[in-house]
């Protein structure tokens, strides 16, 4: 038997890998630019020239870094939430902020 949960947390995930997908397209328009993706059920991996964010995922915990060295860890909630540094966020809102970040030159 499947456990539902790690399920749910599965699909939430490829779900954030889709939205830092659209989002950085829609970031890029302006500029024609376009950030490279590639993810699996445990890693993200999103580049925009020389920047980049990596997300790694165990079970619920989500461990980001940056490539100026910033790094944290989150928290993927049954709520479809990313909790960290005592505050909470909608993981398109967290995905939109990322790829505003990554795109912000074009």
């Amino acid at each position: 038997m499947v456990d539902s949960r790690a399920s749910v947390y599965a699909e939430m995930w490829t779900s954030l890998a889709s939205m830092m997908r659209s989002y950085t397209a829609a970031h890029g328009l302006r500029g024609g630019h376009v950030a490279e993706l590639r993810w699996d059920a445990a890693h993200i991996l999103a580049r925009h020239r020389d920047k980049w964010l990596q997300l790694r995922r165990e079970g619920t915990h989500v461990t980001w870094m940056r490539e100026n060295g910033n790094s944290g860890v989150l928290e993927l909630t049954e709520a479809g939430r990313l909790r960290g540094d005592g505050q909470e966020q909608e993981m398109d809102l967290a995905a939109e902020a990322w790829a505003r970040e990554l795109m912000d030159e074009c």
